[in-house]
């Protein structure tokens, strides 16, 4: 599928929200709750959570993009949704996710994580089309749609490794009917690791609901969160690239329920700290595990991302959320 000029100008141009100041949100909702004194350091005493846009179905993947906006997934809509500082946020691409016929039998048809290559590529998990796609010159192009003969689940999020490999997760929320549907091909969810060189290598299965995924700034550490049992996992890489023997970096179990969502999308800034989507909002957790502080958005929220200067974009449910930090996304997270 390619996208001449002028099909790209329109979606450009298509406005879906009123327009947004830089500095003059809509409104701010939630409370910041600081767990440890160190949390400070990150997010400043009269930090809020500001509303930028709203109106979205279920918003998703929030990346920033070098050319200075972010882009984040409105999935139920099949669209990507740029915002702009100071001037809101216009359709970037739709269809998205799913560009076959006929209509979609599921909810959810629209692309989940996006990140850019290191060439600068927009990489995208597509729900409806069961895959990762790029665009390349402006033509969609497929990295990858099956494993050992059989169509992947619905591929949520992904990060490219310094080297130029792909790591995903592939649960089954895009996926009609789940993994017990007529679709599925595959009886589990896997998180796989696409070789520059092309090849396809899944990782682990261990992970019930294996959903969004990070490294640590040096490479050596895979997150991945899970959200059916809400917790994530740290997987130490190998030097033939598979993964060591994991461990629970963090446990919400307790809290699914409580508060509305579930461990989903997770960033780790230049410091190695997480920063993961959990009920309720945002927490912020060391390495080791400990909890430094919550951004309680008091909505489902599903991702996050760092723009350059530190700003933590939040995709929340309806919303397009933002926190100002001090921390620095590391190249994946921002």
């Amino acid at each position: 599928m390619r996208f001449s000029p002028l099909s790209l100008a329109l979606a450009l141009c298509a406005a879906i929200a009123a327009p947004v100041v830089a500095d003059d949100v809509k409104k701010t909702i939630g409370e910041i709750e600081r767990l440890d004194p160190a949390f400070d350091k990150l997010v400043a005493p009269d930090a809020k959570i500001e509303v930028l846009a709203d109106g979205f179905e279920w918003s998703e993947g929030p990346v920033w993009a070098p050319e200075g906006y972010l882009l984040f997934s409105d999935i139920p809509n099949n669209r990507i949704v740029k915002y702009k500082p100071g001037k809101g946020t216009d359709v970037f691409m739709q269809p998205a996710g799913y560009t076959g016929m006929p209509k979609f039998e599921g909810q959810e048809p629209g692309t989940n994580g996006l990140a850019f290559s290191p060439e600068g590529n927009l990489t995208m998990c597509c729900h409806g089309d069961r895959n990762i796609t790029q665009i390349v010159d402006g033509e969609r192009k497929v990295l990858v749609s099956h494993y050992e003969g059989k169509r992947l689940n619905s591929p949520n999020d992904l990060i490219f490794h310094a080297n130029g490999d792909l790591y995903f997760t592939d649960p089954p929320y895009g996926l009609p009917g789940g993994l017990n549907g007529k679709e599925a091909e595959l009886d589990y969810c896997g998180v796989y690791r696409l070789a520059k060189d092309g090849k396809l290598t899944l990782l682990t299965k261990e992970c019930p609901r294996p959903n969004g995924i990070a490294l640590s700034p040096d490479g050596s550490t895979l997150y991945v969160a899970d959200s059916q049992e809400c917790f994530v996992k740290a997987f130490p890489i190998q030097e033939d690239g598979k993964l060591g023997e994991s461990k629970k970096v963090y446990d919400a179990a307790e809290w699914k329920g409580k508060r509305p969502g579930s461990c989903d999308g997770l960033k780790v800034d230049t410091d190695g700290t997480l920063w993961i989507t959990a009920p309720g909002g945002v927490v912020v957790v060391t390495a080791d595990g400990k909890q430094l502080g919550r951004i309680s958005t008091g909505e489902r929220t599903a991702n996050c991302a760092f723009g350059p200067d530190g700003t933590l974009y939040m995709t929340a449910d309806m919303y397009l959320c933002r926190v100002k930090t001090t921390a620095k996304g590391t190249i994946g997270s921002e």
